[in-house]
């Protein structure tokens, strides 16, 4: 690799940008904000293959990019941010969903490889809806600021953003766990190339880091989903890698704990939890600004959502068992990503660490299995991924200019970048969770979630009130880092005169500044949304771990048909006693998880 190549690694310069050319970005980053907010309003309704449209124009997108000489590099930007852009438009389409009930919105079926099972079939809920509208709103944003330092391989850089897209949203709205594992791993590649060719000087550890770490973890989950797939054959004479097939399933008691203990390695890397964080803040302070941005805002987002989507419905007694035990590690990963976070002297690994803290909040919130604490950690996923998003941007903005990430080397700032420092500290009170922004609402419902919860046994109020102490430390390290950086005097030279907030980085913020506000202020317009999802999960949850304690077997359950005549007739004879009472929880359970997928 030629000196060129690696010149990004240690700040190249910004893309230089004409006054006409800044204004057109400025009008055009209008327009889309108008464009999205309102026409899908007023549009008729979504159309019905919504969840292929979004997988296939960014696939398309990056074939596109392929054919464009990489010479052209002003074309394959813009090409690339439209195509985003479209991406972002086809999302918004998700508000036509109903998201009243439990069901799967957007839904669609087809045949991949009959011969295994395996299916193309994808939806949505109110978790997942969320979710890809995270990643279609900030995969752009990452893309756009990235242009700033990234300035060799942009077709390759653009391709890989792209592809990453792909996989991100495949994974959000796989309802096949075959097709799931496909778009899990598709994931791996684009991400590894980004830190592995446009990061810093020890870029090439960090990549292959990252990748061991994912693929090790990954490699168990698909054992894991091959072994679930041929117990449902040996019960039902066919294969089926279909989320709702297999949730007709009850294991034994111990292939459920062996089977989640393989699917919570691989989610609790990708999360990540202590003490499997370590590939975290080296991937961070290694990849360019829009892979931190991406990795933190979205990736890491993939093991909560794998843990509530399947780890635990799949094998509810597992996760009842092994539950309290992960959550242990949860608070301890909330108060040693806090401690870390104050240690660093590196401002870009401070936030990386932080987002361990933040994260474990994200699991103690999911395994307190509590409506509040399952809606919180959903809340503080998304709350996540805008404050820490708009850190590594803002953080990427001073490397640009002084090349150093050092606390040692600022202080004063806010003298020479007043604007800067008003949107850092805007973001900081996000980050540490200050009443009226979007970091307050999804900690206070985990610890409260937590406090109540009848999942953690006797001891949910000491996890709260170990958990609450990281809220204090999230305070003490982000306003230290502040107090460093902005304040005092403005006695180095190089700080002198830095350029404040250009227009390229403030259309990169300004969303997701709008959004700590509009999450903090309204909280109820993402928490009606996911309420019925939660609700149903939380239901069937219950019902499924304490069927499996009651009768620790091998079966199958009725398939959603089958359990509706056979439930209305157990009912019109009245038939008691518990074994009657565990037949009709499992046709709820057959006809509620069931019936949405198909």
């Amino acid at each position: 690799m030629s000196a060129s190549d690696t010149q990004h690694a240690h700040g190249s310069p910004a893309e230089t940008v004409t006054p006409t050319e800044a204004r057109i970005e400025i009008v055009l980053a209008i327009l889309v904000a108008v464009i999205f907010l309102e026409l899908p309003m007023h549009a008729p309704a979504a159309p019905a293959n919504l969840l292929t449209m979004l997988l296939a124009v960014p696939f398309f997108g990056a074939i596109g990019v392929l054919f464009i000489p990489r010479q052209w590099t002003a074309i394959i930007r813009r090409f690339s941010l439209a195509v985003m852009v479209i991406e972002l438009w086809i999302s918004s389409w998700l508000f036509h969903g109903d998201y009243s009930g439990a069901s799967y919105q957007f839904v669609q079926e087809g045949e991949w490889i009959p011969a295994l099972g395996i299916h193309y079939s994808v939806g949505v809920d109110g978790i997942s809806y969320w979710l890809v509208l995270l990643t279609t709103v900030l995969t752009p944003i990452s893309l756009y600021v990235s242009y700033n330092s990234v300035s060799t391989k942009i077709k390759e850089y653009a391709f890989s953003f792209l592809l990453l897209e792909v996989g991100m949203i495949g994974a959000f709205v796989s309802l096949d766990l075959f097709l799931f594992y496909v778009f899990w791993e598709l994931m791996l590649v684009p991400m590894y190339l980004i830190i592995g060719i446009w990061g810093g000087k020890d870029r090439i550890y960090a990549a292959l880091k990252f990748f061991l770490y994912t693929m090790v973890g990954s490699l168990l989950m698909l054992v894991a989903i091959l072994y679930a797939v041929s117990q449902y054959h040996a019960l039902s004479g066919e294969y089926s890698f279909a989320l709702a097939d297999l949730l007709r399933l009850q294991l034994t008691q111990d292939e459920q704990i062996w089977l989640f203990a393989a699917f919570a390695l691989a989610f609790a890397i990708k999360v990540p939890m202590f003490p499997l964080h370590t590939w975290l803040p080296d991937a961070h302070v290694q990849a360019p600004t829009g892979g931190s941005v991406i990795l933190a805002a979205v990736l890491l987002k993939l093991g909560g959502y794998g843990f509530l989507r399947f780890a635990m419905p799949l094998f509810p007694y597992a996760s009842h068992y092994l539950g309290p035990t992960l959550a242990v590690f949860a608070v301890i990963g909330i108060i040693y990503g806090a401690a870390c976070a104050w240690v660093q002297r590196d401002v870009k690994k401070l936030v990386a660490y932080s987002s361990v803290s933040h994260l474990g909040f994200v699991m103690l919130g999911i395994f307190s299995v509590t409506r509040g604490g399952i809606e919180g950690a959903v809340l503080q996923m998304i709350s996540h991924g805008v404050s820490t998003g708009a850190l590594f941007i803002l953080v990427g903005v001073i490397y640009d200019r002084r090349h150093t990430r050092d606390l040692a080397d600022f202080g004063g700032l806010a003298k020479a970048m007043p604007i800067y420092a008003t949107l850092f500290v805007i973001v900081t009170m996000s980050s540490v969770g200050l009443p009226g922004t979007n970091g307050f609402i999804g900690e206070f419902m985990i610890l409260t979630g937590t406090f109540v919860s009848e999942e953690l046994s006797v001891w949910e109020r000491v996890f709260a009130l170990c958990a609450a102490t990281g809220v204090i430390l999230a305070a003490v390290y982000m306003l230290h880092a502040v107090l460093k950086m902005f304040w005092g005097p403005l006695d180095k030279k190089a700080n002198m005169g830095l350029p404040d907030i250009n227009h390229r980085e403030a259309i990169a913020l300004s969303p997701l500044v709008f959004l700590i506000f509009w999450m903090g202020i309204f909280p109820a317009s993402i928490l009606d949304t996911m309420r019925p999802t939660v609700s149903h999960f939380v239901t069937v949850y219950d019902e499924g771990w304490r069927e499996s304690y009651s009768a620790d077997q091998l079966r199958l359950r009725p398939a959603a048909d089958e359990a509706a005549e056979d439930a209305e007739p157990a009912a019109a004879e009245g038939e008691g006693g518990e074994a009657a009472a565990l037949d009709r929880a499992a046709a709820d359970h057959a006809l509620a998880m069931a019936g949405g997928a198909r």
